[in-house]
């Protein structure tokens, strides 16, 4: 199996890196100095389970340059799932199998507006890691995952076959009973924690430990399960505790990477996490103020950061 990575960041580095530590073949699309210390060096994994160095099949930043792929994890930034969609057409062959794996209620169909639906499947991954300097990635918090599953709920080879390519890489993955509420209980988790981070300043355990921003978060968590159920998405009616309780057992002092984009200025995944669920709310019949407010407060430091970009 040829696997393709696009978007060497704190989720394509980890993954894709443990894909190619465990010996199997492994291409990935990077730029400018990233791409530069990864020739030089392999692309370096410093991680709370066990650091490691490894040097992928291929590291480039021309796409016409990497094979055709058997399987492409893309792992950007969710407002550049399309571009990356349109990136990958010289990659595809009949079997190609593109999983999204960032952040976002939406990324699935946004690929499919770009390529044939028969390609795709829906995916999370569970991790906290990010790109500490050109060429290295951290790994700082949560047992790495990947879920996945084909998006109507079938059964099918081609899961077989990928799982085997994860398990042998060494990290937890599992196999979907339904992606869109594994892609949604996600969602609504982070979500819910970046907006108000990114509003608050604050880390995870110190909103949840502040009765009004405590309560602030179940609101928003609420909205967003609303919002879910009007889209038919067989959302558990007990998931919006679920994800307070999760957000209780994150460690104190994490932060989204939404948040932390924001708080440095940088174009975030806001208009894909809040301004998604006031957007989708206002389609729907659906009223979300809690979401609306934290939107409305960060657009302009969005706007800003993407003006400077």
């Amino acid at each position: 199996m040829h696997t393709v990575i696009i978007g060497i960041g704190g989720v394509g580095g980890y993954f894709g890196g443990k894909i190619a530590f465990s010996g199997q073949k492994v291409s990935m699309l990077a730029r400018g100095a990233h791409l530069e210390a990864i020739l030089q060096d392999g692309l370096q994994v410093k991680s709370i389970e066990g650091d490691f160095v490894t040097a992928p099949f291929s590291v480039t930043d021309d796409i016409h340059q990497i094979d055709k792929a058997d399987l492409i994890l893309i792992c950007t930034k969710s407002w550049q799932v399309k571009d990356a969609a349109e990136i990958i057409k010289p990659l595809l062959k009949d079997t190609t199998v593109v999983i999204p794996l960032q952040n976002g209620a939406d990324n699935a169909e946004k690929i499919i507006s770009v390529i044939d639906k028969k390609y795709v499947l829906g995916g999370l991954c569970k991790i906290y890691s990010k790109i500490e300097s050109p060429g290295i990635i951290s790994h700082f918090g949560h047992p790495p995952e990947i879920i996945f599953g084909e998006l109507d709920k079938t059964k099918s080879d081609r899961l077989v076959r990928i799982k085997e390519v994860f398990d042998k890489a060494g990290f937890k993955n599992k196999i979907s009973e339904d992606i869109q509420v594994d892609i949604w209980s996600k969602f609504m988790f982070i979500a819910t924690v970046s907006g108000l981070g990114a509003l608050t300043r604050a880390t995870i355990g110190e909103m949840y430990a502040h009765p009004e921003l405590n309560s602030i978060l179940k609101a928003t968590a609420s909205e967003i399960y609303q919002v879910a159920i009007a889209k038919k998405v067989a959302m558990p009616p007990t998931i919006v505790e679920g994800i307070m309780n999760f957000i209780k057992n994150q460690p104190y002092d994490a932060t989204a990477s939404t948040q932390r984009d924001i708080m440095e200025g940088r174009p975030s995944e806001l208009e894909n996490f809040n301004g998604f669920i006031v957007k989708e709310g206002k389609k729907l019949g659906v009223d979300t103020p809690t979401n609306t407010f934290i939107y409305s407060c960060l657009q302009p430091m969005e706007a800003k950061a993407r003006l400077n970009s």
